[in-house]
């Protein structure tokens, strides 16, 4: 499958310039696209600062991406080879944005959109061209590092389509998760969501401040989340008997009274707890200075864990090792050329 050279941008926000440093940093180019020209200068200070921590993860890059920017939706869909729709979160947005997308773009370039819930057949829903290239690209903050990206089809999908864009993100460096069919929420936002919730209700309880509730995760079962996730986590728990031995110690009708699921109401005294609560957490720390903290921990843990050949460090592993064949089949191909 032919490799893509150069990408486009719908949107130049967070999740938009993560895409945009994450290609960059691969050497592909990069053509941003937004309504506002200010865009501009935040895009170059967003990739400014994920840089450093793309050269600790990676190594410096030899071969740095072009960047443009343009205010012209069509200069960009008519050159891109690959389109990333990171616009803000809104439905009918999307949609006309794909709509205006699928009436310029060559008929084999992926439209893949960045976002966090809405159904893909929603969004090919107003393309008259091409609906079939439509897919969902769902990453995850900080997009430059974290490789997951949830790959979800819409009714009109189809398979050429979804192996495009499985080919394209693990180009630059992605972990590919093929959803079956869609869903509201796809998979890992539908887990967050339900832990964001029980989270909320034990605040508005009082059990615990904001700063206890998070160290139940970050001490516990977050480090085994890290690499094991949810089901392997709990056939471990299980003992020698794996899962069979888990669900008999363990309610499987899940009938204890063991979570809040639906939403609390909202109230002044939960956003009260909430703000105040992480307010102490940051400890006078700005977001940027939060957010470095992060990146240096995120580096380090992929790092460890191509180390111990699990997780996201296999991906880091696996595009090392791609990156070491392309001069070895550069050098064969010159010393064919000589013979």
């Amino acid at each position: 499958m032919t490799k893509i050279s150069t990408i486009g941008i719908a949107g130049t926000g967070l999740i938009g310039a993560g895409w945009a440093a994450r290609a960059l940093h691969r050497g592909l180019d990069v053509i941003a696209y937004d309504v506002s020209p200010a865009a501009e200068a935040k895009l170059k200070a967003a990739i400014k600062t994920a840089w450093p921590s793309l050269d600790a993860l990676r190594g410096k890059s030899k071969k740095k991406g072009k960047l443009s920017f343009t205010t012209d939706l069509a200069v960009m869909a008519s050159k891109a080879e690959f389109i990333h729709e990171a616009a803000p979160e809104r439905e009918e947005l999307k949609i006309k944005l794909f709509r205006d997308l699928d009436a310029i773009a060559g008929p084999d370039v992926v439209l893949s959109s960045s976002s966090s819930g809405f159904l893909p057949s929603r969004l090919q829903s107003g393309c008259t061209r091409h609906p079939e290239r439509v897919v969902i690209g769902h990453p995850f903050n900080p997009v430059y590092l974290l490789p997951l990206v949830e790959l979800v089809p819409g009714d009109k999908t189809n398979a050429a389509a979804l192996d495009r864009a499985d080919a394209y993100f693990q180009q630059v460096g992605m972990q590919v998760l093929r959803l079956k069919k869609e869903i509201d929420g796809y998979i890992c936002d539908r887990l967050q969501e339900a832990l964001w919730r029980e989270a909320l209700h034990l605040l508005n309880k009082d059990i615990g401040t904001t700063g206890d509730i998070d160290d139940s995760i970050v001490y516990s079962a977050g480090m085994r989340w890290a690499f094991m996730g949810s089901f392997l986590t709990y056939h471990v728990g299980g003992g020698p008997g794996g899962m069979r031995d888990f669900i008999k110690q363990f309610d499987p009708t899940l009938e204890l009274p063991w979570t809040d699921l639906k939403f609390p109401k909202w109230n002044d005294a939960l956003e009260k707890r909430l703000i105040e609560g992480t307010d102490k957490q940051a400890a006078g720390r700005s977001v940027a200075q939060i957010e470095a903290k992060r990146n240096a921990i995120l580096v380090d843990m992929m790092k460890l864990f191509k180390k111990h050949k699990i997780g996201a460090g296999l991906v880091l592993e696996r595009e090392e090792k791609a990156k070491k064949r392309k001069p070895a089949r550069k050098a064969a191909k010159k010393n064919s050329a000589r013979k």
